[in-house]
C-alpha cells in the first residue's frame, strides 16, 4: 500500500499563485507516472497535469497549459504542481494521483492511488 501525503492548497486571489505538492510514502515503490486532478463542487473530476517518472515528460489539461507546471523530486518520491495566474474556475479539491504502471493519467480510470486531496480556494 502507497500513501500520498498532499500538502500546499489554501485561500488566494485571483492572479496569485500555490504550489501543490506530493509525496509517495513508500520510497522502495516503482513509479511509472504521477499528476494532479481536480473535482470542483458539482462536476466530475478531471485530470489537470501528469509527469512520466523516468524522463519527466509532461502531459497537461488545456485548462493547466501555460499557467501550471508540474515537477518531480525523484528522491523523495515527490511531485509539485506549481500553479500560476489562478482564477476563480481553478477553485476545487485538488488529488494526487499514482498512475497504473506502464499508463498515463489522462482519466480517473489510469489511477492506482489517489491522495486525500486538498482544497485550492480563488477569491475573485
Amino acid at each position: 500500500q502507497v500513501q500520498l501525503g498532499e500538502s500546499g492548497g489554501g485561500l488566494v486571489q485571483a492572479g496569485g499563485s500555490l504550489r501543490l505538492s506530493c509525496t509517495a510514502s513508500r520510497r522502495a515503490f516503482s513509479i511509472y507516472y504521477m499528476g494532479w486532478f481536480r473535482q470542483a463542487p458539482g462536476k466530475e473530476r478531471g485530470f489537470v497535469a501528469g509527469i512520466r517518472w523516468s524522463d519527466g515528460d509532461t502531459d497537461y489539461a488545456e485548462s493547466a497549459k501555460g499557467r501550471f507546471t508540474i515537477s518531480r523530486d525523484n528522491a523523495e518520491n515527490t511531485v509539485y504542481l506549481q500553479m500560476n495566474s489562478l482564477n476563480a474556475e481553478d477553485t476545487a479539491i485538488y488529488y494526487c494521483a499514482l498512475g497504473l504502471w506502464g499508463r498515463r493519467l489522462t482519466s480517473p480510470d489510469d489511477v492506482l492511488y489517489w491522495g486525500q486531496g486538498t482544497q485550492v480556494t480563488v477569491s475573485s
